[in-house]
């Protein structure tokens, strides 16, 4: 069997930059979940998206290295993009169906808004030496979000710094750990690390923005804010808090278009 297949690099102008997502477009019917999950192994990037037509938009998937994902911010990006600039669609936004509910992505003057739902996180304490033990350092805080542990650090160099120790990950009953603290040019930054997901370090990550929006807007008293995944790769997004849901603005440029077999 023959695939088309598609990648983009997403939150950048700019090719070598951002994070990078691999989409298959399907005709009818998804493939066997086993067959998807070898296409995203073999891969081997953050995230594989799969999309089938549907009478409203599109039903996505995303999978990384080893996982099905619930939500995937920057392989949305790069799907909407490839949609847009590779394969035609020209409505004025995008409806995914998807395990997280409906997703909304349009385009803009700049490039696309994706609506997302808000992820609003809690005060977590029992994993306290875990997280100090990962990070190397006790941070401010620590909080819980739908899939994430949230460690709020003192400062963007602290990050810029950090290199964890992934074991006791494991023991913490989340997809990963994001650190974010106020950024020095941008409201925050942040790096996020998924090594149980087959992600040590992902290099932009939408969802983990959207935990992160409502935490920082709470915080600076402001509703639109800028940001930095502080990545090799670095991704910009700007975030919007709107009710309950999260609007993320970025741009994406296309890397490559092909055919797998399998």
């Amino acid at each position: 069997m023959k695939l088309k297949i598609y990648q983009a690099d997403a939150f950048t102008d700019k090719t070598f930059g951002g994070n990078p997502a691999a989409l298959v477009p399907l005709k009818k019917k998804f493939l066997p979940d086993a067959l998807m999950q070898n296409i995203a192994a073999e891969n081997n990037l953050a995230e594989t998206a799969f999309i089938i037509p549907t009478e409203k938009g599109f039903r996505l998937r995303w999978f990384t290295p080893s996982i099905e994902v619930r939500l995937c911010g920057h392989a949305t990006l790069a799907t909407a993009h490839i949609l847009y600039n590779q394969l035609g669609y020209d409505k004025e936004q995008i409806i995914f169906e998807t395990l997280s509910g409906e997703l909304r992505v349009k385009k803009t003057d700049t490039g696309y808004e994706m609506d997302f739902p808000a992820d609003f996180s809690t005060l977590e304490t029992s994993v306290d030496n875990l997280v100090k033990e990962v990070l190397g350092f006790a941070p401010i805080e620590i909080r819980r979000g739908k899939d994430d542990i949230i460690a709020i650090v003192s400062s963007q160099k602290e990050i810029e710094n950090l290199h964890p120790n992934f074991a006791p990950l494991k023991l913490m009953n989340a997809r990963g750990i994001i650190v974010t603290a106020r950024g020095e040019d941008v409201d925050f930054v942040s790096r996020c690390f998924f090594p149980e997901a087959g992600i040590e370090e992902d290099p932009v990550t939408g969802s983990a923005h959207t935990v992160m929006t409502p935490y920082w807007a709470e915080k600076l008293g402001k509703t639109t804010l800028t940001a930095i995944q502080l990545s090799k790769r670095r991704g910009h997004l700007t975030c919007t808090l709107n009710g309950d849901r999260v609007l993320i603005a970025g741009n994406a440029t296309t890397y490559l278009k092909g055919e797998i077999y399998v």
